[in-house]
Parts: C-alpha cells; sequence; structure tokens
C-alpha cells in the first residue's frame, strides 16, 4: 500500500480533522507537528473546568475512533502518518489537570512525543494487534496516559 496523500482531501472535514487541520500533510515529522497542532486547542481548554476539559477529551477521543478509520480507509492505510488527530487527542490526555505554563507544555510535547514515538508495553502491544479507528486512537490515547502521569509527578 502506498504512503501516499493522494487520496486525502483537506476540503473533506473528516480528512481535515484525522489531518491535524493540515499538519500531518507535512513531509517530515507529520506526527511531531500534529502534536503541535494540539497546542492551542490545550490553550484554549486550559481555563475551562475540568468537567468541560475532561468532556472535550472524550468526545473528541470518540469521535476520533470514526474520524481516524474513515481517514485511513479512505488513503488505503492503516494508520497513515498523515493522520494525527490521535496525536493531538494524546497531547490533550498528557495536559490534564496540569498547571499552564511554558514549561510544561514543553515538558508535556516532549513526554508525549517519547511515548509516542518508542512505544513502550502496552503501547507497542496495541499499536500492533488493535485496528482501525480504534487502534489508531488507542495507542496514542495510552501514551498520553503515560505521559499524564509522568507530568503529575513532575508538576
Amino acid at each position: 500500500m502506498s504512503k501516499s496523500t493522494d487520496n486525502f482531501r483537506i476540503a473533506n472535514p473528516i480528512h481535515f480533522l484525522a489531518l491535524g487541520f493540515g499538519s500531518g500533510l507535512l513531509p517530515k515529522a507529520p506526527g511531531t507537528f500534529g502534536t503541535l497542532a494540539a497546542i492551542p486547542l490545550y490553550l484554549l481548554l486550559s481555563p475551562s473546568s475540568m468537567s468541560i476539559y475532561l468532556a472535550v477529551v472524550i468526545v473528541m477521543s470518540i469521535a476520533g475512533i470514526y474520524i481516524c478509520g474513515k481517514a485511513a480507509e479512505d488513503a488505503g492505510v492503516h494508520d497513515h502518518g498523515a493522520i494525527v488527530w490521535d496525536e493531538i487527542v494524546g497531547f490533550l490526555i498528557t495536559m490534564f489537570l496540569v498547571p499552564l505554563s511554558w514549561q510544561s507544555v514543553v515538558v508535556g510535547f516532549v513526554l508525549f512525543r517519547i511515548f509516542d514515538i518508542f512505544k513502550p508495553w502496552p503501547i507497542s502491544f496495541i499499536d500492533k494487534n488493535v485496528h482501525g479507528g480504534l487502534g489508531i486512537m488507542l495507542d496514542d490515547i495510552i501514551a498520553g496516559f503515560a505521559a499524564l502521569v509522568c507530568m503529575h509527578i513532575i508538576f
């Protein structure tokens, strides 16, 4: 299967979201750029109450199963690198109830990327064995929780 982005249409709302508002289309390190695209969303959500923040992340996670699955199906490639909605959700999980500061954003970004790139167990198991939109989302959700634990130890 080709890793081409030819089957993605940024005008398609599902693709637009799956591609992290276009950040996933960058040719190098799309997951890193997808995580960067999450920072403005975090800055918008950070003043929200815990329940609103949590509700938004849960809705984004559930919607992400469909969004990522549909985009992967349209691309003809499971977990195409350009699909970065899962990174956006993973970063938002990483930052849950973490005090806002530039230091916390940088540390959260680095920790989430480490867990997402290196995929220690059980993230690697989920990545290899759970397919479709759920698989695309679940490994990043778990990476987000792993980074969240680290964040709460640090901050």
